[in-house]
């Protein structure tokens, strides 16, 4: 929890972030991600000052509960001075025991947004997934939450100005954004009518920039001039000289197929799991992970 302290901001876990989009996809599957189709409505998780502290935190974190899915665990939230924003114990359950900065006390607004993100670490462990680390392990909760509908709560408890700054999570909220505007490109859902938080909007806005920015890479057929020129260079390269490349930085990979026709790896745009398709010109292919479908000049 950034609490008047610097926050980061861009995209450096950008790759960690893409490969807990995957991972959900991979685990879940495709029907499953998409039970969560509806984000957490402002309105359920709601708390104004004039609410019992303790009876309305447990009527949030059950909130939580519902909307992951969860019918059979019950969530304890207490209180209590820490450094970091939350803390689950992660036992057998059914109970979870949940701990909350005593911040949160007087900043009841943002008790959603840590909900949602200690709930989830409850669901990934019943899921028994995670990520080698805990850095990975926070970056992928942080990405499951917002992916799965909880998470613009945790990009709108993102303020800053001139003389303080707050933001919640483990993600810079850039990659909040994203993370939000992939899931809003998949559902057709727009976040932001919810927040409350101007520099939230600006991050969203980015953060779909970034989303936009992953559907124009070569060999799609939305990519741009320039990304189409050097592709026809790398391709005409691996075609002469049989070798993969190209170098690092771009998406895709030439490889030979026996003896077959040159083909080309790329990562879907939607949940980043790798494509390889034939290099034969226009091509539509079909994401088997997401079930996307696009359309490939190769």
């Amino acid at each position: 929890m950034a609490n008047g302290g610097p926050v980061e901001h861009g995209y450096p876990h950008l790759d960690t972030v893409r490969a807990s989009i995957t991972a959900l996809y991979k685990r879940l599957s495709y029907d499953t991600v998409h039970t969560f189709a509806t984000s957490v409505a402002p309105a359920d998780v709601a708390f104004s000052d004039t609410d019992d502290l303790h009876l309305g935190a447990q009527r949030v974190a059950q909130e939580m509960v519902r909307h992951y899915h969860l019918p059979d665990a019950r969530m304890i939230v207490g209180f209590r001075e820490m450094t970091h924003a939350a803390n689950v114990e992660l036992a057998a359950g059914p109970e979870y025991f949940i701990e909350l900065n005593d911040r949160f006390r007087t900043h009841r607004r943002d008790i959603g947004a840590a909900l949602a993100h200690e709930v989830m670490h409850v669901y990934l462990h019943r899921l028994g997934l995670d990520f080698p680390g805990t850095r990975d392990t926070e970056i992928l909760t942080d990405t499951a939450a917002t992916y799965l509908g909880a998470g613009w709560l945790l990009l709108d408890a993102f303020r800053e100005d001139a003389d303080s700054s707050q933001k919640l999570g483990y993600l810079t909220p850039e990659e909040f954004g994203y993370v939000l505007a992939k899931r809003a490109l998949v559902f057709g859902e727009d976040p932001s009518i919810w927040f409350t938080s101007p520099q939230a909007y600006t991050a969203y806005t980015k953060g779909m920039a970034q989303a936009h920015h992953d559907e124009r890479q070569p060999p799609l057929t939305a990519a741009g001039w320039a990304g189409r020129h050097r592709y026809a260079k790398d391709r005409r390269y691996a075609q002469d000289h049989h070798t993969p490349g190209p170098g690092p930085g771009v998406p895709y990979t030439f490889t030979p197929d026996g003896r077959g026709p040159l083909r080309v790896s790329f990562p879907c745009p939607t949940c980043h799991q790798r494509i390889r398709v034939p290099v034969r010109g226009r091509v539509r292919a079909r994401c088997a992970l997401c079930r996307t479908v696009l359309e490939c000049d190769t």
